[in-house]
């Protein structure tokens, strides 16, 4: 077996990577999920502490003071960021971890973790599918669908500092290979490829 790895998934809004994310956490029990913390609003049914942890502002910058973030960054006008304990407990029980986050954040954790981070980016199949997948989940007005757009083209291009690239056209084909990638570099370290 090999040391804890983690594995970090990122993509732009709508690409899928929260719900790839979830069916690998279905196949993999044995990695920990980090938790970000973020001070936007809940959505739908969303649960504090499961999905993230819910904090205001002030308690965010707090975090970032005390050093309690591997990465944050504010988008969207709220603030995300990992928490430095997700890491640390997990590696001390010796678990991987799996995240959700954003291109400059996976960065980040590579920086902080150079031999341990597997970034892996999630494509999408074209712009006209993201702008469709975006608008039919239906948990942002026009104008926030409109700013996460605008932020694509910058995160298609960090993308290209990934080690892994995953398209996600068809659901469970991009599960399945954002699988194998998980379950190679769980055994042992491996060249960037692309699937």
């Amino acid at each position: 077996m090999s040391s804890p790895r983690l594995f970090v998934l990122s993509a732009p809004s709508g690409s899928g990577k929260t719900t790839i994310a979830r069916e690998i956490l279905k196949r993999h029990p044995e990695i920990h999920f980090s938790v970000s913390a973020t001070t936007r609003a809940k959505r739908g049914k969303e649960i504090d502490g499961i999905d993230y942890f819910f904090v205001d502002a002030e308690e965010f910058k707090r975090r970032i003071r005390d050093h309690e973030l591997i990465e944050w960054e504010e988008i969207y006008g709220d603030y995300y960021g990992s928490p430095r304990s997700e890491v640390d407990n997990s590696f001390r029980d010796g678990k991987s971890v799996l995240f959700d986050i954003d291109v400059k954040g996976a960065l980040a954790i590579k920086k902080q973790y150079p031999r341990d981070a597997v970034l892996i980016f999630i494509e999408p199949p074209s712009m006209e599918i993201l702008i469709r997948r975006l608008t039919d989940r239906k948990t942002e007005d026009e104008a926030k669908i409109r700013k996460r757009l605008e932020r694509t083209q910058m995160e298609l291009e960090m993308g290209k500092e990934f080690e892994f690239h995953v398209l996600n056209d068809t659901l469970q084909t991009a599960v399945d290979n954002v699988d194998a990638i998980v379950r190679k570099m769980l055994t042992a370290g491996n060249p960037a490829v692309r699937v």
